[in-house]
C-alpha cells in the first residue's frame, strides 16, 4: 500500500467512525431493490454492511434495460461475500457471520431462510440481541404466500390507478415500493436497535410491500372517508388548487406552473399582466377559481401558449412562484442544485461492459451536521471481502483456501 493508499484508507475509516451507526454490523441476505435498499440505508448511516451474495454473483450485477442500474445504485459502502449456501462449509460461515451480527436483513421468498437455518429463530438462539430484518411482499396473512413485485402492489393496491387514466392504470416511474420498503426497514431496524439499548434483546421487524402501497395510497382512502366521493385517478382529479398543472408553450415545451394561495394567485395575475382575471369577482378566492377551473385553465392555457418555458420559468422565480422544468433522469447529472449541494457523488462500476469506469451516484437525501452521508466504499467485486471476513471470524488460512477449492466461498 502506497502513501496515497494509506491516506485515502485513514480518511474512510475518520468518516465512518463520525456517521451515526458506526460500530454496529449488519449482514445482508437480498436480491434486487427492497433488501439492497435497506441495506444501503443502514451502510450510508455508517454500518458496516456485508452483503452475501452466491458464488455466481447478485443477479443484478448483469440485469439490463431499466434493471442496469440495480446493483451500483444500492451497494455502495457495503463489503461482499461469496458463500454457497447449498455447501456444508458455506452454510456453516454464514451462520457464523450472522450470529457476529447487530442486524440480520433479507427479501427471500417465506420459508427460504429457515430451511438454510438462517430465520431469526435459529440466529436468536445463537445471539439473543440480534435484530433480524425481513423484506417480503405481504406482512403474515391471506396474502403472504403470494409471490410480489414492485408493479404487482401497485396494481393491487390502488397506486396503478390513482397515477394513470382511467381504465389505464400505469405503473409509477420508479421502483417506489421496494425503495420505500426497504426504508421502512432501516427504521424498523433503527427503532429495535433503540429498544435494544434498554432491554438487551433484539426482536424481528417485518416490511412488506403491499402494505407500503396502502401507505402510500392512505391520502386517497381517507379523502374517500371523509367526503364520501372515491378520489379519481391524478390525471383526472379535481385539484385542491385552480392553478397546478403542466402548460404547453411555444416551441412544444412544457413547464409546470402553480399557484396554491390567493397571494400567490395576486403574485401571478400581476407578474402576467393579467389584470382581468384578478378583477374576475368568480376568481376571488382558491376554491372559487377551482370551481371555474373547466373555464379558467382553457384560458390560461391560451394566453400562455405564445411563452416561452425559459421566460416564464424566470418570472414565477422572481415572484416566488411555484414552477418547475419537465426533465428527464439523465438531465439531473447537469443539476446546478445538485451539484452545489453534493447530492451526486463519484462510484466506480464492478460489472458489465462499463468496469471500471467512474459514474456519479445520487446519495441519501438528507444532511447529518451539515454534511451528507456519501460515498465510503465503491460497490464492492463479488467476494471482494470474503478472505478478510473468514479471517476475522476466526477461520485459518489453510481452511479458507479449502473451502475456495470446493468452491464453498468466492
Amino acid at each position: 500500500m502506497n502513501a496515497i493508499e494509506e491516506k485515502e484508507g485513514a480518511e474512510t475509516v475518520a468518516r465512518s467512525a463520525a456517521l451515526p451507526l458506526a460500530g454496529l454490523r449488519v449482514v445482508e441476505f437480498s436480491h434486487m431493490v427492497m433488501g439492497p435498499t435497506c441495506g444501503m440505508v443502514l451502510a450510508d448511516l455508517g454500518a458496516e454492511v456485508i452483503k452475501v451474495e452466491p458464488v455466481d454473483g447478485d443477479r443484478t450485477r448483469h440485469l439490463l434495460g431499466a434493471g442496469a442500474g440495480f446493483f451500483p445504485m444500492f451497494n455502495r459502502n457495503k463489503k461482499s461475500m461469496g458463500l454457497d449456501l447449498r455447501s456444508a462449509p458455506g452454510l456453516a460461515a454464514a451462520i457464523r457471520l450472522a450470529a457476529s451480527a447487530d442486524v440480520v436483513l433479507q427479501n427471500f421468498k417465506p420459508g427460504v431462510m429457515k430451511k438454510y437455518g438462517l430465520d431469526y429463530r435459529a440466529l436468536s438462539r445463537l445471539n439473543p440481541a440480534l435484530v433480524y430484518v425481513n423484506h417480503a411482499g405481504f406482512l403474515p396473512g391471506p396474502y403472504e404466500h403470494r409471490t410480489a413485485l414492485d408493479e404487482v402492489v401497485q396494481m393491487m393496491g390502488g397506486l396503478a390507478y390513482m397515477t394513470g387514466r382511467s381504465g389505464d392504470p400505469l405503473r409509477a416511474g420508479s421502483s417506489v415500493n421496494d425503495i420505500m420498503g426497504g426504508m421502512f426497514g432501516a427504521i424498523g431496524a433503527m427503532a429495535a436497535l433503540m429498544q435494544r439499548q434498554s432491554t438487551g434483546c433484539g426482536q424481528e421487524v417485518d416490511a412488506a410491500l403491499f402494505e407500503n402501497n396502502v401507505f402510500l395510497v392512505g391520502q386517497h382512502m381517507m379523502q374517500y372517508a371523509v367526503t364520501g366521493q372515491p378520489a379519481a385517478p391524478m390525471p383526472e382529479r379535481i385539484s385542491a388548487w385552480a392553478v397546478y398543472d403542466v402548460f404547453s408553450v411555444r416551441d412544444g415545451e412544457q413547464i409546470f406552473l402553480a399557484a396554491v394561495s390567493d397571494a400567490q394567485w395576486h403574485s401571478l395575475c400581476q407578474a402576467l399582466g393579467f389584470d382581468d382575471l384578478l378583477a374576475d369577482p368568480q376568481l376571488a378566492s382558491n376554491n372559487d377559481r377551482v370551481r371555474a377551473r373547466p373555464r379558467l385553465m382553457p384560458e390560461l392555457r391560451a394566453r400562455l401558449a405564445d411563452r416561452e418555458a425559459a421566460e416564464l420559468a424566470e418570472i414565477f422565480e422572481r415572484h416566488g412562484l411555484p414552477h418547475a422544468s419537465i426533465m428527464r433522469p439523465e438531465q439531473l447529472f447537469d443539476d446546478p442544485h445538485l451539484n452545489a449541494t453534493g447530492g451526486l457523488a463519484e462510484i466506480t462500476l464492478t460489472d458489465g461492459e462499463r468496469a471500471g469506469e467512474k459514474v456519479r451516484t445520487t446519495l441519501l437525501p438528507l444532511r447529518l451536521g451539515g454534511q451528507r452521508p456519501g460515498v465510503r466504499m465503491n460497490p464492492p467485486n463479488l467476494g471482494e471481502h470474503t478472505q478478510e471476513l473468514l479471517l476475522g471470524l476466526g477461520y485459518a488460512e489453510q481452511e479458507i483456501q479449502a473451502m475456495q477449492q470446493e468452491g464453498a466461498v468466492v
